[in-house]
């Protein structure tokens, strides 16, 4: 494993990162009257994502919160999976890029779990 010396640097940032990017661009073609409620709750949830990722890495001297921030960005992407599926349910994400935004949450989420489950290897 080459030594990665910050959070932007792990490919679980990345694609959570571009992921977010993502899901703001279609985000802002979703009708106004959902402004504050689906449209803020997708954004928010997304973002967390990447930002508990970048926050679980400040954490890296205590194995017990560097963990609790990864299972934190998790539990975000659960929740955007959640108001994804039901962006699709309302007709606002199309099948399609529904069918190209499912499999990037799956590859976060299965890194995620490698990391998850062998979190002691990158705390000190």
């Amino acid at each position: 494993m080459n030594k990665v010396n910050s959070f932007d640097e792990l490919e679980v940032y990345q694609a959570a990162f571009a992921l977010q990017q993502d899901l703001f661009g279609l985000s802002k073609r979703w009708p106004k009257v959902e402004d504050y409620s689906l449209t803020d709750q997708i954004r928010r949830s997304s973002r967390s994502i990447g930002a508990n990722i970048a926050e679980s890495w400040a954490k890296r001297r205590y194995p017990a919160h560097f963990l609790s921030k990864l299972t934190d960005a998790d539990g975000e992407l659960q929740e955007t999976l959640h108001w994804l599926k039901t962006a699709k349910a309302c007709e606002y994400v199309s099948a399609a890029d529904h069918e190209r935004l499912i499999p990037q949450l799956q590859q976060i989420g299965r890194l995620l779990g490698s990391m998850i489950n062998r979190h002691e290897s990158f705390c000190y």
